[in-house]
C-alpha cells in the first residue's frame, strides 16, 4: 500500500573525485573552480572510532588507538558555484593529495571576504581537518579561521520562522531530516559510519559525501529567494508593489541560480558569521574526572551485570515469562531507518518521542510497553543490568542486514500477509475495511494528496487508525512486498 509519493533519493551526481598531485587534471580544475567561485560548500569525513572490545594482556598485540589524539579527516567534500549559478562538486581524497599542494588554496578560501561559505555544525569538521594537516605539514598549518560563514542549521530555523538574531533552540534537526523537509530529498546516512580510511572509495561513498556538500546549497537557495523578497518587500524599502512582485517572480523564476548582485552582498553582511578557533579547541581533551566516574560506573556495573554483546534471552514478548507472543521493538535515533523495515515487514517498532532521549527515558519506555530496545549505541549496553533482557546492540550497518540480524537473533516469523500490514511512518495499525476512492479523498483534504493518476484506476484505500496516513496498493507496494519476501527469505 503506498503512502503519498515519498521523498525520492537523490539522483546520481557528477562528481569529480580528486587525487593527485598539483599537476593532475583533477585537482588543477578543482583549484580553478575554487578561484571561480562564489559559494562553496563543505564537509569532511573521517574513519569512525570504535571502541575495541577488551581483551587479554599480550604484548604482541597493537596498542589501542590514542585517546586524545583527534581524527584524521580521510574525505573533503566540496560544492562550489560561480557568478553564472553552474554548481560543480568535488569529493577530495586527502589521502591520494599532497597535503601541501591542497593547504595554502584551502586557506586563501576559508578567508576570501568575497566568497560565502556554507557547512552543517562545519567547526568539528574544521577542527578536524585543521589538526589533520597539521599532523601532516607541521609547524602553523592549520586553519583557524572560516569567514564569512553560514550555518546550515540556522538557515533551517530562519526559513521555520525563528529570528536569527535570537538564541536557536537546542533541539537540532539532522541534514537528512532538513533535506527531506525543505527539499524533498531523502539522503540515506546509511555510510556515514564506513571506514572512510580504506581505498579505494566505493562509489556509494562517493555520492554519499558528494550528497551531503552538494545539497547545502540548495538549502541556501531557498534562504537566498526568502530573504531576496522580504528585504525588497518590505516596508521600509523604497519599492512600489509592482516591483516587490517582479522581484518575486525574478528570483522564482531563477530556479537553484543565485543572483550575485547587492541581495548576496546583503546576506553576506547581515546573516553570515564566522568560525574562530581558539587554540583549546584544536586540542583533544581529556577529563580526568571523567575518568575516574567512568572506572567507577564500570566496576559497579560489572558487579551486577557481565556485559554481553550477544542476546541471551528470553524476549519480554515470550509466553514463559509472561508475555503475550507479540514481539515488540523500540529502535533507538541512530537505526530509525530499521524501524521503518520493521514496520514493513508487520512487527511492531516503535521510535523515541523526543530527537535526543537520555538512557533513563528510552528504560522507562522498554520496561512498561515490554519491548526491546535496539540501538547501535554501545554505551547503552552498560544499562542492560537496569533492563535484563531488553536491550541488543545491532552489529550490522545497512539497514536490509539489520533487519535480517533482527529475525535472525529473535527468531521471528514472517509471513507475507504480514508485509506491509502497519504505517510506516507512525507504527499505527490499518483499518479493516478499505475505504473507495470518495471515502479515501473525503479522508485526505487538507492532509494528504492523491495523485491523479490513481482516479481511473479501481483502488482500493486503507487508512492508518493513528494517524490517518493513507495507502493503497500501487507499484511501490508490490516493489517493497518482493523486497522483503526476498530479506525474509519468505517462498513465493
Amino acid at each position: 500500500m503506498d503512502p503519498a509519493p515519498p521523498p525520492p533519493p537523490p539522483p546520481p551526481l557528477a562528481v569529480h573525485l580528486v587525487t593527485g598531485d598539483a599537476y593532475s587534471p583533477a585537482l588543477s580544475h578543482l583549484l580553478q573552480s575554487l578561484a571561480a567561485a562564489r559559494i562553496v560548500a563543505f564537509d569532511a569525513e573521517w574513519k569512525p572510532r570504535r571502541r575495541a572490545p577488551s581483551a587479554p594482556s599480550d604484548d604482541a598485540s597493537p596498542a589501542p588507538p590514542n585517546p586524545t589524539q583527534l581524527p584524521t579527516v580521510t574525505v573533503l567534500q566540496l560544492a562550489c558555484r560561480g557568478e553564472d549559478g553552474g554548481n560543480e562538486v568535488f569529493v577530495v581524497d586527502l589521502l591520494a593529495v599532497p597535503l601541501a599542494d591542497l593547504w595554502a588554496p584551502l586557506r586563501e578560501l576559508f578567508e576570501r571576504p568575497e566568497v560565502l561559505k556554507l557547512g552543517f555544525r562545519f567547526k568539528q569538521d574544521l577542527v578536524y581537518l585543521s589538526a589533520t594537516f597539521t599532523a601532516a605539514l607541521g609547524g602553523d598549518s592549520g586553519f583557524n579561521r572560516v569567514e564569512p560563514f553560514l550555518d546550515v542549521t540556522n538557515v533551517y530555523h530562519y526559513l521555520k520562522g525563528h529570528d536569527m538574531q535570537k538564541r536557536l533552540p537546542k533541539e537540532t534537526k539532522s541534514l537528512a531530516s532538513i533535506c527531506e523537509e525543505l527539499l524533498n530529498v531523502s539522503l540515506s546516512k546509511e555510510l556515514q559510519c564506513s571506514d572512510w580510511s580504506c581505498r579505494p572509495l566505493s562509489e556509494g561513498q562517493i555520492q554519499y559525501a558528494a550528497s551531503d556538500a552538494y545539497y547545502l546549497l540548495y538549502i541556501f537557495d531557498l534562504f537566498h529567494q526568502k530573504v531576496s523578497i522580504e528585504e525588497k518587500c518590505s516596508p521600509t524599502a523604497e519599492a512600489s508593489d509592482e516591483h516587490c512582485s517582479q522581484r518575486a517572480s525574478e528570483c522564482s523564476s531563477s530556479g537553484n541560480d543565485i543572483c550575485f548582485d547587492g541581495y548576496s552582498t546583503s546576506i553576506i553582511t547581515k546573516y553570515s558569521d564566522r568560525i574562530l578557533l581558539t587554540e583549546s579547541d584544536t586540542k583533544a581533551r581529556s577529563s580526568r574526572r571523567k575518568e575516574k566516574q567512568k572506572l567507577s560506573s564500570d566496576a559497579k556495573c560489572k558487579e551486577k551485570f557481565d556485559y554481553n554483546t550477544e542476546w541471551m534471552g528470553p524476549p519480554p514478548w515470550d509466553p514463559s515469562v509472561g508475555g503475550d507472543g507479540y514481539p515488540k521493538f523500540l529502535c533507538d535515533v541512530m537505526i530509525e531507518g530499521l524501524a521503518k523495515h520493521l514496520r514493513c515487514v508487520g512487527l511492531d517498532a516503535a521510535t523515541p518521542s523526543c530527537r535526543k532521549p537520555q538512557p533513563r527515558e528510552l528504560l522507562d519506555q522498554i520496561y512498561k510497553e515490554g519491548r526491546i530496545l535496539l540501538t547501535r549505541d554501545a554505551k547503552l549496553i552498560k544499562y542492560q543490568y537496569l533492563a535484563t533482557n531488553q536491550v541488543y546492540r545491532v552489529k550490522s550497518l545497512l539497514k536490509h542486514d539489520q533487519l535480517a540480524e533482527v529475525i535472525d537473533t529473535f527468531q521471528l516469523k514472517i509471513s507475507e500477509d504480514r508485509l506491509m500490514s502497519r504505517c510506516t511512518k507512525c507504527n499505527g495499525s490499518f483499518i479493516q475495511k478499505p475505504l473507495t476512492l470518495e471515502e479515501a479523498i473525503e479522508a485526505s483534504k487538507g492532509f494528504q494528496v492523491i495523485p491523479s493518476c490513481l482516479f481511473n484506476r479501481n483502488m482500493e484505500f486503507w487508512k492508518c487508525t493513528d494517524c490517518n496516513q493513507l495507502y493503497w496498493e500501487g507499484t511501490q507496494y508490490h516493489n517493497a512486498v518482493q523486497k522483503f519476501m526476498s530479506v525474509c527469505n519468505i517462498s513465493e
